[in-house]
């Protein structure tokens, strides 16, 4: 089912998205390698080291999701650090939606474009879990100041055609430097007939053509001639030198790996004919063991799937009888919480009632009550006996001054 819906998914997508992936994952790889991850996460971690296209999704692959998640978040952990930002390592039990979420709010922190829901990257491997690491790879490189360079492609050189003086070849002046060395009693003869060649080659050399107008005739010595043939027969040996790029040696090359496949493929085809009439063999024995079995056992499977159909309504009851149970639970729970507040009332009520303190401080109050009015009818007292004083006092002026205003008046003398 999973490798149905990825494949769908590609259908969707097209095959230019699987390739980018593709692309977009070798490029990481190497950016990885420029970074030096094998020693700083995967020393770490005991673990080996990554393939071309680890994070790229295909049904054609083989995937581990669990594994490959983990892998995505310690990277992408690793490679925040190397680009400035501190992240802390996530952990094996860390939510995944939070580990997703903290990569994808680091990201944008980056400056890179989130279009795509956080789950994308829960799978572990992916389009888009390439690109964000792809992408945070690039920061780490910004970090540590690491620029791409244009490429220098090699200028071609033409080869030029030299020609090539073979060792082996004997010219003229050769042979007359050899002879001119070695000592011969028939130097002389050897002399003549080298000037006597020079002279037939010049003159064929300017009348333009090799061929004689005349009969030639030899007159030496057959013993002599073989001598001599003997002599200069190791200098005329030619050896021709084996060019790899020659057509003739690749020719020769392919029919001798096309006689080794042939002499092999004849070797091997009877091997594999036999491997095919043993597996053909066993797997008739196979299927009719499997028939034998089936007839034997066919009332066992009819007993266990009843007993599959039986199951599956025992579950079905078990469900619904399950759905009754919590929510009589869930009424219990409530019905307990109610009775533990109506308990604890009480228990405060009866606390209260069976105290005594309340009285004691009942009788403080009512102690201290008295003091304070025998204390207000002291001051009342002395108030009173203040005011009696200034009442005494003004009556006392008042009558003094009654007797000075009724002093008769002195008699005045006439003058």
């Amino acid at each position: 089912m999973a490798d149905e819906a990825r494949r769908g998914e590609e259908d969707e997508r097209g095959p230019g998205a699987a390739y980018n992936m593709f692309v977009v994952m070798e490029d990481l790889l190497d950016k990885l390698k420029l970074l030096d991850y094998e020693a700083e996460v995967l020393g770490k971690h005991n673990m080996k080291a990554l393939s071309r296209h680890y994070f790229a999704s295909s049904p054609y692959m083989p995937s581990n999701p669990g594994e490959q998640y983990f892998m995505f978040t310690i990277l992408a952990s690793w490679l925040i650090n190397q680009a400035g930002r501190p992240f802390e390592q996530p952990q094996e039990y860390d939510d995944p939606n939070a580990t997703v979420s903290n990569i994808l709010s680091e990201l944008r922190a980056f400056g890179g474009q989130v279009d795509f829901p956080p789950s994308r990257l829960k799978a572990g491997s992916g389009e888009h879990v390439c690109y964000v690491l792809d992408r945070l790879a690039e920061e780490a490189l910004k970090k540590k100041g690491f620029a791409w360079k244009k490429p220098k492609y090699p200028t071609e050189e033409l080869e030029e055609e030299s020609l090539v003086e073979d060792d082996a070849e004997l010219t003229l002046s050769k042979v007359e430097e050899d002879m001119t060395e070695e000592p011969d009693d028939n130097e002389e003869e050897n002399l003549i007939d080298l000037e006597a060649l020079k002279a037939r080659t010049s003159q064929n050399e300017a009348n333009g053509s090799s061929k004689p107008d005349e009969i030639l005739e030899s007159n030496t010595d057959v013993a002599e001639w073989n001598l001599e043939v003997e002599r200069v027969l190791p200098q005329l040996k030619v050896t021709v030198r084996a060019d790899n790029k020659d057509w003739r040696i690749h020719v020769d090359q392919m029919h001798q790996h096309k006689d080794g496949i042939e002499s092999s493929l004849k070797e091997a085809k009877g091997y594999l004919n036999k491997l095919q009439e043993d597996i053909s063999k066993t797997l008739e024995k196979v299927t009719s063991r499997e028939k034998y079995i089936n007839k034997q056992l066919e009332h066992l499977v009819q007993d266990y799937r009843s007993a599959h159909a039986k199951l599956s309504q025992s579950r079905e009851h078990y469900q619904q009888g399950s759905g009754g149970v919590t929510e009589r639970t869930r009424v219990l729970s409530e019905i307990s919480e109610d009775l533990e507040k109506v308990k604890q009332e009480m228990e405060e009520r009866g606390s209260s009632m069976s105290d005594g303190a309340p009285l004691v401080k009942i009788k403080q109050s009512l102690t201290k009550l008295k003091q304070e009015v025998v204390q207000m009818d002291i001051r009342i007292g002395v108030v009173e006996h203040t005011i009696l004083q200034a009442q005494l006092k003004e009556k006392s002026n008042m009558t003094r001054d009654m007797h000075a205003t009724s002093i008769p008046e002195p008699a005045v003398g006439t003058y």
